[in-house]
């Protein structure tokens, strides 16, 4: 049951997409993928996921130790406020980005169908992923096990790099890869702020909608293929590095 129910979720829809670009034929997904303006959108989405997914690596990480170590006012209210993005639907995100730094931005920054609006929905909407992967390990980690480890003559750096890190590697790896995976999917948040502007703010979703709404199914199920193939690199990419780094700490 539990098999039947993944393949009924996941494989086959993945298989479906894969047959359908190879129902287009190798020219046409060569001919696709020739095309300026679907290079352009993958390469934008890919980039800016990327961008965000070191962001999100590195802030994520710090916040979780903030939230796990740290006690202050507001804390509570910060815990919620970080889940907001898992709970709001993107087109209503789209919406609040547009509202604060659209054209009409209370606080005068306006980044409105740029490159940089993509950045900024992206990392809207994969804030989350990696404070939440990590702060569970932090919790499990005992401050008593860095005082041992200061206790023999560690300082802070090696404490960090030695007992602290390979303990949270996997977690942040786990956070990191789910951010890129859901920046290279996003599309909601992404609609009304970016503009879907060619060669300058269209993402490879919704280069993927322009083919469906042309009828050109295999030509979207292409650029859905390349997209699985580059996710499926980066979750592989980052778990090798999670198990070495694991390894040697």
């Amino acid at each position: 049951m539990s098999i039947l129910w993944f393949s009924l979720l996941v494989l086959i829809p993945l298989a479906l997409i894969i047959i359908q670009a190879v129902d287009g034929g190798w020219t046409n997904f060569a001919e696709t993928m020739r095309n300026p303006q679907t290079a352009a959108a993958i390469w934008l989405t890919v980039k800016q996921a990327l961008l965000v997914t070191v962001v999100n690596t590195v802030a994520g990480t710090l916040i979780a130790w903030v939230l796990v170590r740290d006690s202050f006012p507001g804390k509570r209210a910060l815990e919620v406020i970080i889940d907001i993005p898992f709970a709001l639907p993107t087109i209503v995100a789209g919406l609040v980005l547009l509202a604060t730094y659209g054209p009409q931005s209370p606080i005068g920054i306006d980044v409105a169908n740029t490159e940089k609006s993509v950045f900024l929905a992206l990392l809207f909407v994969t804030l989350p992923f990696v404070v939440r992967t990590v702060q569970p390990v932090l919790l499990e980690l005992e401050p008593e096990v860095e005082e041992a480890a200061q206790s023999l003559g560690a300082n802070r750096f090696q404490t960090w790099t030695k007992v602290v890190l390979p303990a949270l590697v996997p977690a942040i790896s786990a956070g990191a890869t789910l951010s890129f995976a859901r920046g290279i999917s996003e599309y909601g948040s992404l609609v009304l702020l970016s503009g879907n502007l060619p060669f300058k703010s269209e993402v490879a979703a919704v280069r993927i909608f322009s083919y469906i709404e042309n009828d050109n199914v295999a030509a979207a199920a292409s650029i859905a293929l390349v997209l699985l193939l580059v996710a499926v690199a980066a979750i592989v990419t980052l778990d090798i590095i999670s198990r070495k780094v694991a390894r040697r700490g």
